[in-house]
């Protein structure tokens, strides 16, 4: 399994806008080998808020395929240029390859 996290930090009050954005409908969706994206929010910081957006996928060759995608590539054409918008402060870019998992051992 191979995963990417991306750490959005935002102005106080925008993560939501964020997060709506990374938890539509995208191409992404339709990429064979993505097991799932997951959106989540950390408003425990003071001056500003965290979104942290994890895609996993079955294995870095799934990822691959996509980043080298043409609606993958055309997407960062048309956003070429354009500025971030004002309210996020910074962006951070993570990648794993998934080392072990290690299931609950609880019964339902």
């Amino acid at each position: 399994m191979f995963i990417q996290i991306r750490t959005i930090t935002v102005k106080e009050g925008y993560a939501e806008q964020v997060t709506e954005r990374f938890s539509g409908d995208s191409p992404m969706d339709k990429m064979e080998g993505l097991l799932d994206r997951t959106i989540m929010v950390n408003r425990k910081k003071q001056e500003h808020e965290e979104v942290v957006v994890m895609v996993r996928w079955e294995s870095i060759e799934a990822w691959k395929n996509w980043e080298k995608s043409d609606v993958h590539i055309q997407g960062h054409r048309e956003n070429r240029g354009k500025p971030k918008p004002d309210y996020i402060i910074s962006t951070t870019v993570n990648m794993y390859e998934v080392a072990a998992v290690k299931p609950g051992t609880a019964t339902a």
